[in-house]
């Protein structure tokens, strides 16, 4: 079992801390670790894509996961997998798209280990059909503060805890997934333009019903008439019978593309409001005004930037943040203002994605409600961001919505129980399994989720 000291940080590489990096590869060794992380406590670590500090732990311990990454078991009559927590999306779809199997849930990167999906409870283009990555898990295997290994299932207090619960439960060690059957590794495409977010919104809102993944690419820096203008693609897992004849002979291949790796070191202040501006424009321009059963690529479909390794070097070395919330259906005026907003204030962002969520799910900390979800990129270094940040946030409270934790590196703690409501029994559960705070991380530093009161 390896161990060193090293800087680590979030997706976005903001902030980094110092912390010790011990990578186990067996549930004995993930104990040994747990014992002798020290007065600073641990957190477990998958691949590094949660945007913030929530795998991170200045002058502690964290827990490099990836070394747990065995595939136990497949039943291709039922669709589940049982496999160790840090397996990746990626693997599991190379494992399960040749049976006929796909991962329920995916995010926008398949750079995601099954305990970091469970720990995040990780959404994807289908929440409004599907909800959120931990409605499919059957069951796991968690490492607790006091060295014992418990299978938690779905239904009790500890599940709701760690789905969503950013690894301060516990260690996840392995799970056992449902998984979706499909015919193909294709995906069926539509895609429209729409012109403005109020012609957005009532596309999604009439016809998101006919499909199981659906997401908006908005232009954020679009004004006057045409603020919010977006590109809506949806589709679903191709069928057999839709496949040209020669594709029918391999229909469930699985070869994602890679282009070269971004730079180690880009110029600052490569994404400027002009830069982005001009990507922008040119997006929306080259998009479809209605296209329909398109066929792509899985990775396509949901990973266009997994084929550009290393992605997030692209805002510099100053990094960037992630900024995603929620509101509910009836707070459109929220979404609108917010947008508003942030058009106005001239925000270069181009990864900027509207979605529709289902349901909330069980878990005390999962980040999805029933309604609208932003997510949007925006450099670090931009003057006067965490004002407007801040005020964001106010805004978002307000309706009742909330921030999702996985990606979030600067929410003030203050507003965590407005947007969360079970936080309370997440903290109570918490001192009653692990009094000590032996888990620990620089988010739950930053915003008190071990503290009481």
């Amino acid at each position: 079992m390896s161990a060193e000291t090293v800087s680590v940080t979030g997706w976005g590489r903001t902030a980094p801390s110092a912390a010790r990096l011990i990578r186990p590869r067996t549930y004995e060794e993930a104990r040994a670790a747990l014992r002798d992380c020290g007065a600073r406590g641990g957190i477990p670590r998958g691949l590094g894509r949660a945007y913030g500090d929530a795998a991170q732990n200045a002058g502690g311990t964290v827990f490099d996961m990836t070394g747990l990454d065995r595939i136990h078991t497949i039943d291709a009559d039922a669709g589940t997998v049982r496999c160790d927590a840090g397996v990746s999306l990626h693997r599991l779809m190379e494992a399960l798209l040749p049976l006929g199997w796909f991962v329920p849930v995916t995010p926008g990167t398949r750079q995601v280990t099954v305990g970091g999906a469970i720990g995040a409870d990780i959404h994807g283009k289908n929440h409004h059909v599907s909800g959120a990555f931990s409605r499919h898990v059957r069951s796991l295997d968690l490492l607790t503060a006091d060295g014992s290994i418990r299978t938690v299932t779905p239904g009790t207090p500890l599940f709701d805890a760690t789905a969503g619960g950013m690894g301060l439960t516990g260690v996840i060690l392995a799970a056992t997934l449902q998984l979706l059957p499909v015919e193909t590794s294709l995906m069926s495409v539509d895609t429209e333009r729409a012109s403005d977010l109020d012609d957005l919104m009532a596309r999604l809102t009439a016809t998101d019903h006919r499909y199981r993944y659906s997401v908006a690419w908005i232009d954020l820096l679009a004004r006057g008439a045409a603020t919010g203008r977006a590109v809506l693609t949806r589709g679903d897992h191709a069928p057999l019978d839709a496949l040209p004849t020669r594709a029918r002979r391999t229909p469930l291949a699985f070869r994602p593309g890679r282009l070269p790796a971004a730079p180690s070191f880009l110029p600052e202040g490569l994404l400027t409001r002009r830069t982005v501006g001009l990507f922008n424009e040119l997006w929306y321009r080259k998009a479809p005004r209605a296209r329909t059963g398109e066929l792509q690529k899985i990775s396509t479909f949901f990973h266009p930037l997994d084929g550009v390794p290393h992605w997030n070097r692209i805002y510099g070395r100053g990094g960037f943040v992630q900024y995603q919330f929620v509101v509910r259906h009836g707070q459109e005026g929220a979404l609108r203002r917010i947008v508003r907003r942030i058009s106005e204030r001239r925000c270069p962002s181009f990864l900027a994605v509207l979605k529709r969520f289902g349901e909330a799910d069980p878990g005390w900390l999962s980040f999805p409600l029933p309604g609208w979800t932003l997510a949007l990129d925006i450099p670090a270094g931009l003057p006067g961001l965490g004002v407007l940040l801040d005020e964001l946030d106010e805004e978002v409270a307000a309706a009742g919505g909330r921030v999702y934790l996985a990606k979030d590196s600067r929410l003030r703690p203050e507003l965590l129980t407005a947007m969360y409501p079970r936080l309370a029994d997440f903290r109570a559960l918490r001192a009653e399994l692990d009094p000590r705070g032996v888990f620990v991380s620089d988010l739950a530093r930053r915003l008190n989720l071990q503290e009481l009161s």
